[in-house]
């Protein structure tokens, strides 16, 4: 299935300092190759984002952010959906903030609500300087973020972008390198070494990394552990939560239940209102 574009608004003003923009990426959509007079944060409070730039491609979970500096060309889209949320970040604001190279790190649990709530008064007149505060209180968290290496690397190489789709799409795919050399015309032992030199590590590790951010996603959507674990291809749920305590600290139930409680302490947000990329 081919990939579709969402085009980005012509009449797009510089912010000062900061504007949030939500959208709604459908599955297998992206904002085409473009840039910015101005940084980027880009973050999904639900779903996966895809994120491809000179710097490589990779996807990052709900708890991870890119920050895309100025002039950066790059890509941005969803294998399966997501509620996208990005910040529009003034060349001079930013400047003292994340510095001048691409970065994933992560996102706070202050962070995210500071977004949400953004987001949701975006536009409205300030008469008190409520969205002000937001905004101040946003650069500071902004202000102490530091690089994450946890994002899930993506090949540019067709075949091989094909390949991590379809275990992307279905975690729980049994085939192998054989069998996936077969499908894309090349041998296991090539497959091997070309996916290493696209992704950085092996398909055995990127798989086992794969399947984590699966289950944050599916754990996330109210999907059970058992059910969970048998969506991702394990044999059973204590494989599963085995897998995921080693990777995260914790059991998946754990988890999701620290996750609850940071939601829980947050004032509920309005929805965002609908923008573009």
């Amino acid at each position: 299935m081919n990939w579709e574009t969402i085009e980005a608004p012509a009449d797009a003003i510089s912010p000062a300092p900061l504007t949030v923009r939500a959208q709604f990426i459908p599955a297998r959509h992206f904002f085409p190759e473009h840039s910015h007079r101005w940084h980027q944060m880009v973050y999904a409070i639900s779903g996966a984002l895809t994120v491809i730039s000179e710097g490589g491609s990779l996807v990052i979970s709900p708890e991870q952010a890119v920050w895309l500096p100025t002039g950066l060309r790059h890509k941005v889209g969803s294998l399966l959906g997501a509620e996208f949320r990005s910040l529009w970040i003034a060349e001079e604001t930013g400047r003292a903030l994340s510095g001048t190279a691409p970065m994933v790190f992560a996102v706070s649990p202050l962070l995210k609500a500071l977004i949400i709530e953004a987001a949701a008064i975006e536009g409205r007149q300030d008469d008190d300087g409520y969205a002000g505060r937001i905004t101040h209180l946003i650069l500071d968290q902004l202000r102490r973020t530091r690089p994450l290496p946890t994002a899930l690397p993506w090949p540019r190489d067709g075949a091989l972008a094909t390949l991590c789709e379809a275990l992307y799409s279905d975690p729980a795919d049994p085939r192998g390198p054989e069998d996936w050399g077969c499908v894309l015309g090349m041998s296991a032992r090539t497959l091997a070494r070309r996916f290493v030199s696209e992704t950085g590590m092996s398909l055995r590790s990127w798989r086992r990394r794969m399947r984590l951010f699966r289950a944050i996603e599916l754990l996330g959507g109210g999907m059970g552990v058992t059910r969970t674990a048998m969506e991702l291809g394990y044999g059973s749920t204590s494989a599963f939560v085995y897998a995921f305590r080693l990777e995260m600290g914790s059991s998946p139930q754990a988890y999701m239940r620290g996750r609850g409680e940071e939601v829980g302490n947050r004032s509920a947000s309005p929805t965002a209102r609908v923008g573009s990329e």
